[in-house]
Order: C-alpha cells, then sequence, then structure tokens
C-alpha cells in the first residue's frame, strides 16, 4: 500500500475517533439521564464505559464508515440499557435438557420433585429446628432429620432394635466428600487395598488414588486391571491394613476376560480379618433399575443387605434428590467419622436436609413417579413418540425441517454405563443454517434449550422435557 494511502487512512480513522463521544457526553444524552433516574449511578457510568469502548474497538479495527458510526452512537442509549438489563440477570438460570442424558451432570443433574421445593421454601423462609431437639430443648444432631428415613428405606427400622442401632449415617456436601472423609477418618497412614480395576477417574478430573493420597491414607492395589481374585485381597492383608475398598466402575465397565469378587466374598473375607468394608456405592440407587428394563447396576439396598460395613452413595443422581453425599454403616465406624473436624467443613445446609427429607420421604411412600428421575425413567417410547408429533403438528416455520426419528437416551451422571432407553426425539434441520448453528440459536432462547447433534440434525429428546413444557416447545420452535 502506498505511503499517501496509508495517511489517508489513518487521517479517516482519527475523524471517526473525534466524532466519538466523551463519557460526560453520553450520560447527559436525554435516554441516558433517564437510566440514572432508574439504576445506580455506578452501573450506569459502567455500562457506558463497555459501550464506548466496544464502539472504539469497532473503529479501531475498520468496521465502521461516518455513517455506520453516527447510527451507532444514537444508539448509545439502548446499547447501555441492554448492558445494565443483561448485568442484572441471574447467571445460574433454568434450562431445558432435551439431550436425553436424565442424569445430565453439567446441567445440575436430579431436577427436585415438587414436594422436595415446597419442603425446601418452608425451611428456607424462616428459622428451623436444624440442630434443636423440640422435645427436650436441647441441642441436636443435624443429621437426625434424614437418619431414620434412609435406614428406614433401607429396612434397618424394620430390623429388631437392637439390629437396627448399630447403624448411623452422615451427610456431607457431595459423594467425593464422603469417600474422603470416610479414607481419612478410618485409614489414615494405614493401607487400603483396593483392586486395579477399580481405580477409577470420574468427571472433573476425581481419581480414587489421589483421593487416597489426600486422605492420608496409603493405596496398596491388588489384581489386574481385568482381574482381581479374593486371593489377591487376602494375601495383601498384614499388620498394617486399615481397610478394604470397593469403588463402583460408575463410568465404564471391563467385559471378556475378567474376574472380580462378589460382594458377598468381600464382606466375608472383612469379617474373618476383622478389617471394615467400605464401599463407595455411588450411584444413590435405592431399588433395582430392572423395573425400567435396566439390569446390572448394583443398588443401595443390596450393599446394605449384604453387610458391608461402611457405604458411600450420591443423594443426586439415582435417588433423585438434591447433591450430597450420604454415609451408612456400622454405628462404631459412624461414630469415629462423626469425631472428624473435617466432618464440620464438609456438611450441608438446612436446604440440602430440606430437599433430602422429602425425597427420602416419596421414596418410602412408594408413590416414586412425583420424582423426576423416576418419571423419565419410566416414560414409554411410544408416549414420547405421540409427543414428539403433537409438538411438530404446532409448529410453524419456513425455515425448518421436522421430523420424528427414534433415538436412545442415557441415564448419565456416572450409573449404568451400558444402559440405553428406548426414546423419541424431534429432529431439525435449518434450510441454510448448519447443526452447530441451529443448536447456538436454541442456547439463546428464554429459556435455553440444550440439545445434541447428529448427522448434522439437531435433536431434541423429548425424554427429559416435562410434558407440561409441550406446548411451549413448540412455540418457542415456531420463533427460529
Amino acid at each position: 500500500m502506498a505511503i499517501h494511502d496509508l495517511q489517508h487512512e489513518d487521517e479517516t480513522l482519527q475523524k471517526l475517533f473525534r466524532e466519538l463521544p466523551s463519557i460526560n457526553e453520553v450520560l447527559l444524552i436525554p435516554a441516558c439521564r433517564s437510566l440514572l433516574d432508574k439504576h445506580p449511578h455506578g452501573a450506569v457510568l459502567r455500562a457506558a464505559r463497555e459501550a464506548l469502548a466496544a464502539l472504539r474497538t469497532e473503529t479501531s479495527a475498520g468496521l465502521h464508515s461516518e455513517s455506520s458510526l453516527k447510527k451507532s452512537i444514537a444508539l448509545l442509549p439502548e446499547e447501555i440499557a441492554n448492558r445494565l438489563a443483561a448485568g442484572a440477570q441471574y447467571s445460574l438460570r433454568p434450562v431445558v435438557n432435551a439431550t436425553g442424558v436424565i442424569l445430565h451432570t453439567n446441567l445440575g443433574r436430579a431436577p427436585l420433585s415438587a414436594g422436595a421445593l415446597r419442603h425446601v421454601v418452608e425451611v428456607a423462609q424462616d428459622y428451623c429446628n436444624l440442630e434443636f431437639d423440640l422435645e427436650t430443648g436441647l441441642r441436636s444432631r443435624r443429621d437426625s432429620h434424614v437418619e431414620s428415613l434412609v435406614l428406614r428405606a433401607l429396612g434397618a427400622a424394620n430390623a429388631p432394635a437392637a439390629d437396627a442401632d448399630r447403624h448411623g449415617v452422615i451427610i456431607v456436601n457431595n459423594c467425593a466428600a464422603a469417600t474422603m472423609l470416610a479414607l481419612n477418618s478410618l485409614a489414615e497412614k494405614s493401607e487400603v487395598i483396593v483392586s486395579r480395576g477399580e481405580l477409577v477417574e470420574i468427571g472433573g478430573g476425581f481419581r480414587i488414588p489421589e483421593i487416597l493420597e489426600k486422605s492420608g491414607a496409603i493405596l496398596k492395589e491388588v489384581g489386574t486391571t481385568n482381574r482381581t481374585r479374593l486371593a489377591d485381597y487376602e494375601s495383601a492383608i498384614g499388620p498394617g491394613t486399615g481397610l478394604l475398598l470397593r469403588v463402583h466402575r460408575s463410568n465404564f465397565s471391563i467385559e471378556g476376560f475378567t474376574e472380580r469378587p462378589s460382594l458377598k466374598e468381600l464382606v466375608e473375607l472383612s469379617k474373618r480379618a476383622g478389617i471394615p468394608l467400605f464401599e463407595d456405592q455411588g450411584t444413590g440407587l435405592l431399588s433395582s433399575l430392572e423395573r425400567f428394563g435396566i439390569s446390572g447396576e448394583p443398588s443401595l439396598l443390596q450393599s446394605f443387605e449384604s453387610g458391608v460395613g461402611l457405604i458411600a452413595t450420591s443423594g443426586d443422581k439415582l435417588l433423585g434428590g438434591p447433591q450430597c453425599g450420604i454415609l451408612v454403616g456400622r454405628i462404631d465406624l459412624i461414630d469415629r467419622i462423626r469425631k472428624n473436624p473435617l466432618l464440620r467443613a464438609l456438611r450441608v445446609d438446612k436446604l440440602t436436609y430440606a430437599a433430602l427429607e422429602a425425597t427420602l420421604l416419596e421414596h418410602l411412600s412408594e408413590e416414586t413417579s412425583s420424582i423426576p428421575v423416576e418419571r423419565m425413567l419410566g416414560v414409554r417410547p411410544e408416549d414420547l413418540m405421540r409427543r414428539c408429533r403433537e409438538i411438530t403438528g404446532r409448529i410453524t416455520s419456513s425455515q425448518l425441517v421436522f421430523d420424528v426419528v427414534p433415538v436412545s437416551s442415557l441415564v448419565g451422571g456416572g450409573t449404568a454405563p451400558k444402559a440405553t432407553l428406548q426414546s423419541c426425539a424431534i429432529s431439525l434441520r435449518h434450510a441454510s443454517l448448519p447443526a452447530a448453528d441451529v443448536l447456538a440459536s436454541l442456547r439463546r432462547l428464554e429459556p435455553p434449550i440444550i440439545g445434541r447433534v447428529s448427522d448434522d440434525a439437531v435433536l431434541l429428546d423429548l425424554r427429559t422435557i416435562p410434558p407440561e413444557f409441550d406446548e411451549e416447545l413448540a412455540s418457542l420452535l415456531s420463533s427460529l
């Protein structure tokens, strides 16, 4: 480019910069002055500076002519108002899960039931008896609000009193915390025997070997990735052994030439050796998933009935409750954990107890269809097909092509890694936009819709969308 061309370009740019108003001039615009009547001065000032800075950046990049810059300057009050509105929005927002993954970790896992939400509001809006015994007027344990419910759900409350009193429950903020707390309380500076095939990593970089190290326990691996025998555990037990550990293979499966001791065999070994068996069960599944056509997923009830000394599980997975970690086991082990100062750092608040208490009561009532996870697991593919057809029949769009297609849903959340559920989805294709752009457009809706892409089409799996949202979904899709 010639020197005189560069000079001309620089002069043009400088001229455009001179057209930009100062921050004070912007604030004196009548529309901006009215914003000062509705919003704090600091918020308006910050939004105005951001809008001006964006305009300067666009000008520097050569994106403006003299006429387009004048139009943008005239629109500054509107841009500032938009920035103020965006700044007042919540960052944490409800979304529509159309992925077909029931326990979607990135989307908050299990939705709470209406009963759980009501109880949370009741407890949140005023004081409550979180650590207060209404009978004696003395301080009490916060776990008492759910301990008997957990034990009832596992059948311990129906056992003879002497047997039922041998178990206890602790609630912490998630299952990883429960595992960490149990290992630190029961096996600090002691060996923990675990199969190499169970040294798992789950989402967020949670690795069993690293958790063991942080807890102060000493990892002692036995067996191989695919084959671990009971004899491997037996030969590894020594004076320094503090715990036997069983870990749920939450997000993968090992098939083929494999071997693994049964839980019953490990329980018997634990009793013979006088060393506690701790199981990171993880899923929160109270009873079998076979009623939904899913087999092979171990349940919390099976672990408890087999006599495992201590079990850690999640509240926000197949239990269908709030995020929390549940430790249930022998009272002597629970008492040792209660004495650990870390418990106070990992405990949960009144809102979690409220949601968990309500969820457990719904399980005990055996009317579990009120729990969203249970409803989503149990919905029939033919009902989903009917809903898909009804929704697409209501959509009016000249840009989108709709189809109804069979798909497979997932349980998700580190549970039932091999299981799929027959489902049905609405397939979207745009006349000119690629699927990724359609997906982005769905995320910009209110509420945002989160789908997935397959074969360059966007799929909206209705298994994870409540039926009461169908009419609004049709309306939102028509607006694209």
